[in-house]
């Protein structure tokens, strides 16, 4: 398997010559070269041939944004992985950049620190090893669409015939994307509330929750705490809070906290799977999107143990098929389904066995 081939684009001298020295010192990497700007990018591209581009959001005279939509035009296949600033600003010029087509992103330091330039080289090699595919065999500015592969319904009970009162949904990688083609599928009168763990940053979180409510006909927020989580409301977990649920007597509520990192993660789904699997017991619908890594996973095998429902996204339509793969391989989905599918399932199964009253839980 021959390395993988990177351009680094970023205005920044330090920047350039650090991701270039910690990615080289990486046995699956290879660095072709660093552009200062985004024209000599576009220039480069076609001379040093990489399979995977680093580009800076903020850059003058041609920016991230409209360097990135040049590569799209030119190279719809060629990764392309963001470096943001560390601002609220960064954060929405980034999700402008996974709309337009970026694969994943990674926040710069506010430092420039030998500790955090190394980090960062780190997060760089590893969102290349997750998200970038394979180019052994093709290069993949070239890169042709593999056949897709088809739903399927795994062992295990359907679940069907159980009411649903909540939905909780854990994404990463790929996930806003994923997000904003999923929920403004939902009515109005969506009659159960719908909890979300998406894998990003504080500010982050904040800014997708404002963009899904200008697009969706439910209410999206942040989760807050003691929040009760009610019919029609999508709550996000804060970018470094866990969010999870609890009952006391009837009552639900969500609860926002700092314990540890579970996965690697802060917010982390397992922490709010585990919780829902809890509270809501048999009546949890839990559906895992595209995403690198395994968070999920053992919050999903309580919620099947539970005798809760699960859907995951399927390979063909995720960016990375890390944590829905996972839960299938493990036989506890009910479905793997592709995006497009997954809007209308999830209709379906809420629609089914409506309860009278949300909160009844037994």
């Amino acid at each position: 398997m021959r390395k993988k081939r990177v351009l680094i684009v970023d205005d920044s001298v330090v920047i350039r010559r650090s991701l270039a020295d910690g990615l080289s010192h990486d046995p699956a990497l290879e660095v072709m070269g660093a552009a200062p700007s985004g024209r000599v990018a576009l220039m480069r591209i076609p001379l040093v041939h990489p399979d995977v581009v680093t580009l800076d959001t903020e850059m003058p005279e041609m920016s991230g944004l409209e360097t990135l939509a040049a590569i799209r035009h030119i190279y719809p296949k060629l990764p392309v992985i963001m470096l943001n600033e560390p601002t609220e600003q960064g954060a929405a010029v980034t999700l402008d950049a996974l709309a337009s087509g970026a694969l994943d992103y990674v926040t710069k330091p506010e430092t420039n620190s030998k500790d955090t330039l190394e980090k960062l080289s780190r997060e760089v090699a590893s969102k290349i090893a997750s998200c970038c595919p394979d180019t052994s065999q093709q290069h993949s500015v070239t890169v042709l669409d593999s056949p897709p592969i088809k739903s399927a319904r795994l062992p295990g009970g359907s679940g069907v015939d159980r009411r649903v009162d909540v939905l909780a949904i854990g994404v990463s990688t790929g996930g806003p994307n994923a997000l904003m083609d999923l929920i403004p599928q939902f009515a109005a009168d969506f009659p159960i509330p719908i909890l979300i763990v998406q894998h990003m940053p504080p500010v982050f979180t904040k800014i997708l929750a404002e963009r899904l409510a200008a697009k969706c006909k439910i209410h999206v927020a942040e989760g807050r705490l003691n929040q009760p989580p009610l019919p029609g409301d999508a709550w996000i977990a804060p970018g470094d809070f866990h969010m999870a649920v609890e009952r006391a007597n009837t009552a639900v509520h969500i609860q926002i906290h700092q314990g540890p990192p579970e996965n690697f993660c802060r917010p982390a789904v397992d922490v709010l799977f585990r919780s829902v699997a809890k509270v809501y017991g048999r009546h949890v619908l839990a559906v895992v999107l595209t995403g690198m890594g395994q968070d999920g996973f053992r919050g999903c095998k309580q919620i099947h143990a539970a005798g809760g429902q699960v859907l995951v996204q399927d390979e063909a339509s995720s960016v990375v098929w890390g944590m829905p793969r996972f839960i299938a391989r493990a036989g506890i989905a009910d479905e793997i389904l592709s995006l497009r599918e997954l809007g209308p399932e999830i209709i379906s199964r809420v629609w089914r066995h409506r309860a009278p009253k949300l909160c009844d839980i037994s």
